[in-house]
């Protein structure tokens, strides 16, 4: 008996009981994707979300002389950070350490990026162990390190060093400064340019720039209209990181940086075991956070745009 003879009643429970079956494994791969999920939610909720709503709490009440924390509810610790002189001035030296390590990683990582995705293989990798390399250290110890190498006066090692090249008793005073610290931050987080640079060279296919040289491009228009534009979310991921990373330390502007050029990171330790004044801490606390939320926000942005940006190109 053919198929197409055989009544429609005698195919509706074989049907049915491959729909019912496949209804039964999506319910099951739901509830095991979610069984899965579960550790890694607790996880996030207990030691991210929970201590940062309870923080976002503390900001907004006051402390009374016994060093109690309750109502009435205010926002007058954020409105100290930024109307206080001593205060606004660390946000703004933050942002500003932050911004120029972030750039001055960009401009030195750019070069040592394309020996990675681009140089000889042996020097490639010569050149990735010793950007990597340092990551193994601890920043305590690397810290230290910058320290004696900036020492003002004679024993510091630059000052030492230029002596040698027979600039005379130079005195270089670099130690306890902004630009100690960017020096030291620079160091440290330069891996977290090179590496998504480096991996953004390397998808980029070495037939465009050598069209764009046919066609009569010199290097530096090559570079700025057709490398540049492509490494866009490398260099906004990388960018992000070192920003972040470098507005969130405290070890290095401790060491390097010390009382004359201050970070958030240290004002949130002062005013929370020095000063013992919590809901100040907790302010402080918060627009760290939501300033790296925003740049972290602002860089995904920017590569979803540009990632749509070159769909619609390859489409049309």
């Amino acid at each position: 008996m053919s198929l197409a003879s055989t009544p429609a009643a005698a195919l509706a429970p074989p049907a049915m009981g491959r729909v019912a079956a496949a209804s039964w494994r999506t319910r099951f791969e739901g509830q095991t994707g979610l069984l899965l999920l579960s550790p890694a939610v607790l996880f996030v909720t207990v030691l991210l979300i929970v201590p940062t709503l309870e923080m976002l709490s503390a900001s907004i009440q006051t402390q009374d002389v016994a060093g109690s924390i309750g109502r009435p509810f205010t926002a007058r610790h954020f409105v100290r950070l930024v109307e206080v002189p001593l205060y606004r001035d660390v946000l703004v030296a933050t942002l500003r350490i932050a911004a120029t390590t972030a750039l001055l990683a960009a401009v030195i990582g750019f070069p040592i990026a394309a020996v990675i995705a681009r140089g000889h293989p042996t020097a490639a990798r010569c050149v990735n162990i010793i950007i990597v390399m340092p990551l193994v250290v601890s920043i305590v110890v690397r810290a230290y390190g910058w320290q004696l190498i900036l020492a003002n006066g004679p024993n510091g090692v630059v000052n030492v060093v230029g002596s040698w090249l027979g600039f005379g008793r130079v005195s270089v005073r670099m130690l306890y400064t902004e630009a100690a610290v960017v020096v030291g931050s620079l160091h440290v987080f330069l891996a977290m340019m090179v590496l998504p640079l480096a991996s953004s060279l390397a998808r980029i296919p070495r037939s465009l720039e050598e069209a764009a040289r046919t066609l009569g491009a010199s290097s530096l228009r090559i570079f700025w209209k057709v490398t540049l534009p492509l490494c866009l979310p490398g260099l906004s991921v990388g960018l992000t990181l070192v920003f972040t990373l470098t507005a969130s330390s405290f070890v290095l502007p401790v060491i390097l940086g010390g009382n004359k050029s201050q970070m958030l990171g240290q004002l949130l330790e002062q005013q929370a075991t020095a000063v013992f004044d919590w809901p100040f801490s907790a302010a402080i606390a918060i627009v760290m956070v939501v300033m790296i939320f925003a740049v972290n926000a602002l860089s995904l942005w920017f590569i979803r745009r540009q990632l749509n940006a070159g769909a619609i190109e390859a489409q049309s």
